[in-house]
């Protein structure tokens, strides 16, 4: 199975240190590429994408998503704002149980939730 990070250099490091296959500075040009070669020759992989790269989605990472079983995609959040990250996934589950479960619930709701 590759391990491949995708994303800024900063975080790339990291993933270095991990072991993965890193592509620092990556477009979405590189992303389509990497897994097209993936979709291609059948390979097994873990990928870890940072958000940006997922946005607007790229014809071979749709087909990722949609056909293969062998290729696990996860987002990262940037280093620099990760209280605005969104994962794509926050659509779907909108649109099939609403937006109010995509709330964030008020800290008094959870506390009493809690005790």
């Amino acid at each position: 199975m590759r391990l491949i990070f995708m994303g800024s250099n900063a975080l790339a490091e990291g993933f270095a240190l991990l072991g993965f296959e890193i592509f620092p500075h990556a477009t979405r040009d590189k992303v389509e590429n990497v897994l097209s070669e993936l979709l291609k020759n059948k390979e097994n992989a873990l990928v870890f994408l940072e958000d940006n790269l997922t946005r607007p989605p790229g014809t071979s990472l749709l087909r990722a998503r949609r056909e293969s079983a062998r290729i696990i995609l996860t987002e990262i959040p940037p280093l620099s704002a990760p209280d605005s990250y969104r994962p794509s996934v926050e659509d779907l589950v909108a649109r099939v149980l609403g937006t109010s479960v995509l709330e964030k619930p008020d800290s008094v709701e959870l506390e009493t939730a809690q005790n």
